[in-house]
């Protein structure tokens, strides 16, 4: 399995984005997803996972304002990111927990 994630950029407080992670292979849909994040001089923090269900969890720091999901016929995971904060800013990796599979991550910056 090989992650590639996209979306990422610079947005002002309060605003929105979407990530996009596309997978290889054929055994997407089996899979749990995670995403995570890495702040400048923090450590790599989970922020959502789903899993080939559809079950989903959040970091509590993203409740109620990220939404992760799937969409499995496009071998893709997405997070849907509102009310953008600053300290949400990071590069952001997308995961496959079972094979430890990382993508090379995408940069969010939100300006104050």
């Amino acid at each position: 399995v090989q992650l590639q994630a996209s979306g990422g950029g610079l947005v002002q407080t309060g605003g929105s984005l979407r990530l996009s992670c596309v997978a290889s292979g054929s055994i997407f849909s089996l899979l749990t997803m995670n995403w995570y994040r890495q702040a400048p001089g923090k450590q790599r923090e989970l922020v959502a996972g789903i899993t080939s269900g559809g079950t989903t969890n959040y970091a509590d720091s993203v409740k109620g304002r990220f939404i992760i999901s799937r969409d499995n016929a496009k071998r893709t995971m997405y997070l849907q990111m509102n009310s953008l904060k600053p300290e949400d800013t990071s590069v952001y990796y997308c995961n496959v927990p079972n094979f430890d599979v990382w993508g090379q991550g995408t940069l969010v910056t939100v300006s104050s």
